[in-house]
């Protein structure tokens, strides 16, 4: 009921073979077939050619320095045993 079913697909597929024919439709489908992978190709190249311009731009670049012309060390954020800890925020789901 408004669908198409196998027999129609068949029929459609009878059709266009039968007024493309069978060499015509198959060097179609090869022109497609190079089309995804010459594309697929580009993309891969200009992936790499991103990481290769990110990388040598990364070793091009001087460290980052403080004002005081040092390195940049690591923030430490981990509570050290003696320090207060606020209580969690309550939950929306528990009665206040």
């Amino acid at each position: 009921m408004g669908g198409f079913s196998i027999w129609h697909i068949l029929i459609f597929a009878v059709l266009v073979l039968l007024l493309f024919g069978g060499n015509r439709f198959s060097a179609m489908m090869g022109d497609v077939a190079k089309g995804l992978k010459s594309f697929k190709q580009g993309m891969a190249d200009e992936d790499e050619d991103k990481r290769h311009r990110h990388e040598e731009q990364r070793r091009q670049e001087p460290p980052r320095l403080r004002d005081d012309a040092r390195p940049l060390d690591p923030i430490d954020v981990t509570p050290r045993p003696g320090d207060p800890v606020a209580p969690p925020a309550p939950r929306d789901d528990q009665a206040r």
